[in-house]
């Protein structure tokens, strides 16, 4: 049995005809379901357990990014199969996995490519996609074992399925780094900045780390942002969550 996840989003008009094609391609595979509409309020954890309990098997999240982390950092360890198709903008996840966006991603769901996936945790909760420590004056400890810090303010992206784009100073296209969402460890991006004397700061280019468990702490309170979810913090601790999701993935992701 499958259940549908829309995000509120694909309410407006200018996405009706994607989402009518959607469901006629999935009608045709014979892999319809129920359709459920999520809001700003939902709780998409209690949604899936419900749906869970009522015998659902498969949970097809629909939407983007966003809807990806809000879905799964709530839900990640539920006993069931994820499947994701991708809608419109900001959908950097679905190039990772090797689902196209919009109707195409049907057959990527109809094949039922299964992987399982890491999980990472942060201060007793689950994120899955990216985790963002804007830029602080921080220090950051890696498994236990050395620091890093910086002369003044520093980034942290922690990143697992989505990946990690930066942009030198005056370039224009950027770059992506992928990272292996199943190598058993997650990837810490740190970009310290050097302010200059009259324009501010200048990212400096990014050190890669690889780690199991990591902790940032601030001289004041920092913004992290994970999975879409911001909040306040003294302290952080990330590591890998035990378990994993399993996810429908297509034959041409990037892992």
């Amino acid at each position: 049995m499958y259940v549908y996840l829309y995000d509120n989003f694909l309410r407006q008009k200018k996405f009706e005809t994607v989402t009518k094609a959607i469901e006629v391609k999935l009608t045709d595979y014979g892999i319809g379901g129920k359709i459920l509409r999520l809001n700003n309020y939902s709780d998409a954890k209690f949604l899936i357990e419900d749906e869970i309990k009522r015998g659902a098997k498969t949970i097809v999240i629909v939407g983007n990014d966003n809807t990806v982390g809000q879905v799964l950092s709530s839900s990640a360890t539920a006993n069931c199969v994820f499947g994701f198709i991708p809608v419109g903008q900001n959908n950097t996840i679905a190039e990772v996995l090797g689902i196209p966006v919009g109707a195409e991603a049907v057959d990527v769901l109809s094949r039922r490519r299964k992987e399982k996936l890491d999980i990472g945790w942060m201060n007793n909760r689950f994120f899955v996609s990216q985790l963002r420590v804007f830029p602080a004056r921080i220090e950051v400890f890696y498994d236990e074992k050395f620091k890093v810090s910086a002369n003044d303010k520093m980034e942290v992206v922690v990143c697992n399925l989505q990946p990690f784009f930066w942009k030198k100073d005056g370039d224009k296209t950027g770059k992506n780094q992928v990272v292996h969402p199943q190598d058993g460890k997650l990837e810490a991006f740190l970009r310290p900045l050097t302010k200059k004397r009259f324009w501010g700061y200048k990212y400096d280019e990014p050190s890669i780390f690889p780690f199991l468990e990591m902790e940032i702490i601030g001289k004041e309170p920092f913004k992290v942002e994970a999975d879409g979810k911001a909040s306040k913090e003294i302290k952080v601790k990330i590591k890998l969550a035990y378990g994993k999701i399993e996810l429908i993935v297509g034959r041409n992701r990037k892992f």
